[in-house]
């Protein structure tokens, strides 16, 4: 099976709990870190699935990587090859397929209650999951792409993620372990203290909802994981 090509945008977004899902179920997976300046593939030909992970940045950004990522998510898609985006990966989709990057009404740091909408794409992936505890770090978001399906959302973000066919954009962090919540607790320290969003919480809140709200948030990752993985090429 060809390796899935995980992009690393800053060294602290690794893959997380997607590497743990994919080792687990013997997918082999390969990083390409462009925040180590590595080259996007000009074909996604030697991959069975794309998936771009967060960062700090904007895709609204002049970075010079950018125009090449959305040209090989548009590859991708032609050539029926799953993406999975978490954050900006799921920016750089909506992106890629037409749509707009935006600030967000409000900055979104730590836990807060995700909702399934009811489209029925949505209970396709989540099955009987109406609601779940999901990792928010983003001040921006998507619009949704045309022909794409809005599948869930928050109470401060209405486009918090959507579908089209196998591929599957999160302005979510589903991929989050408990390690890379302290990581990004301590790395994202000075932003914390600078934010005045009501929906940005304290790092002691945030470390302190690890225990109560990761293990239902995996468990969804998990399932959306597990379908858009039944979809890779062979």
């Amino acid at each position: 099976m060809k390796p899935v090509a995980i992009f690393r945008h800053v060294g602290h977004e690794g893959a997380g709990h997607l590497g743990e899902f994919l080792d687990g179920h013997g997918i082999p997976r390969q990083l390409i870190a462009v925040d180590r300046g590595e080259a996007i593939p000009d074909s996604p030909d030697a991959f069975s699935g794309l998936v771009f992970m967060g960062g700090p940045m904007s895709v609204n950004d002049a970075l010079p990587w950018i125009p090449h990522s959305l040209e090989l998510i548009r590859k991708a898609v032609a050539a029926d090859i799953p993406v999975l985006g978490h954050c900006l990966g799921g920016q750089l989709i909506a992106r890629a397929l037409g749509s707009t990057i935006s600030r967000n009404p409000v900055k979104e740091i730590g836990w807060g209650e995700a909702r399934v909408t009811e489209a029925p794409e949505a209970a396709a992936w989540f099955g009987d999951i109406h609601a779940f505890p999901a990792f928010h770090w983003h001040g921006e978001t998507f619009s949704i792409p045309d022909a794409a399906v809005r599948i869930l959302e928050t109470g401060g973000c209405a486009q918090q993620g959507f579908v089209l066919g196998k591929h599957l954009a999160l302005q979510c962090h589903v991929e989050m372990t408990a390690a890379m919540i302290e990581e990004w607790c301590r790395a994202g320290a000075d932003e914390i203290a600078a934010a005045d969003s009501p929906a940005v919480q304290a790092a002691e809140t945030i470390l302190a909802g690890i225990d109560r709200n990761l293990p239902a948030m995996t468990a969804v990752a998990d399932r959306l994981y597990a379908r858009w993985a039944a979809g890779l090429a062979a």
